[in-house]
């Protein structure tokens, strides 16, 4: 059986304050109270800016030691500008830079992922890094880019779990989709599948769920709010969806699909206006729950001798 983690993208989202979080309660205690909820979460901060080891031990010391962080990567890495000034001081005179932008290359990648470990190396020492998650920018497409610009970084992080999650849908067409898959499994990398709205524009993928490694199958939901994902301006606009109970038992059973084909499922509930993430996430951590539960019941009906039956 997997063993299968569900939470939220993010813990700090503004919607969950407003709607989800106690009222008043301190920003301080807000990850306990987290993880007091669910036993795993997506940091999405450190797409924005690469944390201290201080912040990352508070981390540590305020969730349970079953919890799991899966750190998105930061975003110069995924193909997205990134200023300077969001990087450690001691790191900005030695990238390359672009104006004010940090300009992506070999060295500047290498710098990137050494200064992200050294910062998060209490989290490696408590046992709580799940794996790394890229969310590539939707402009890496097949005309532009080869997949191969992600050998360096698989190397980099050879020691750890990689999940990707692709924003051009030319990945995964026609031809290209075999092409992508062999390279994710050549290279052990999770395909990231995805829940999002039903659309041909380019930066909206397909509900594709493919395992290509088998230690772990990752999974992020967007929502299905096609013209919030496409254009809206804000986090919460893009990834405005409630789901309905129907649309949550679908989602359900394409984890229950692909749980037997891995060791490890994460699943992370980035619909992230008001508290519609934390109620995926609890909605589906119930379901997969009763699942479990009547699985057992069967287990031990099954175990259970016949009328007559000697023991």
């Amino acid at each position: 059986m997997a063993d299968i983690r569900i939470g939220t993208a993010s813990w700090t989202d503004p919607g969950f304050v407003e709607d989800w979080y106690p009222p008043k309660l301190p920003a301080s205690a807000r990850l306990r109270w987290y993880a007091e909820h669910f036993n795993y979460v997506e940091v999405n901060a450190t797409f924005y800016a690469i944390p201290t080891a201080r912040t990352v031990e508070r981390w540590v010391s305020e969730t349970p030691d079953d919890f799991l962080f899966d750190v998105k990567l930061p975003k110069v890495l995924s193909r997205h500008r990134m200023q300077a000034k969001f990087l450690p001081p001691a790191l900005r005179s030695k990238v390359a830079l672009s104006g004010e932008y940090v300009e992506l290359n070999p060295k500047t990648e290498q710098l990137v992922v050494q200064s992200l470990l050294r910062e998060l190396k209490p989290l490696c020492d408590a046992k709580k890094l799940g794996a790394f998650l890229l969310q590539l920018s939707p402009s890496f497409r097949p005309k532009m880019n080869a997949l191969t610009e992600l050998d360096s970084l698989r190397g980099l992080l050879a020691d750890h779990l990689l999940a990707v999650e692709l924003r051009n849908r030319d990945w995964v067409l026609g031809g290209q989709l075999n092409a992508t898959l062999d390279y994710f499994r050549r290279k052990r990398i999770s395909f990231v599948s995805v829940d999002a709205p039903q659309s041909e524009h380019f930066t909206v993928m397909p509900g594709l769920d493919y395992v290509t490694n088998p230690q772990l199958a990752y999974f992020r939901f967007h929502g299905r709010n096609a013209e919030g994902y496409i254009k809206g301006r804000t986090v919460a606009d893009r990834f405005d969806h409630d789901y309905s109970e129907s649309e949550v038992k679908e989602i359900a059973q394409r984890l229950q699909e692909i749980e037997p084909q891995v060791q490890r499922l994460h699943a992370a509930a980035n619909n992230n206006r008001s508290n519609y993430a934390p109620k995926l996430a609890s909605r589906l951590r119930e379901i997969l729950g009763e699942r479990e539960e009547l699985r057992k019941a069967l287990a031990i009906k099954q175990r259970k001798p016949a009328p007559g039956q000697l023991l």
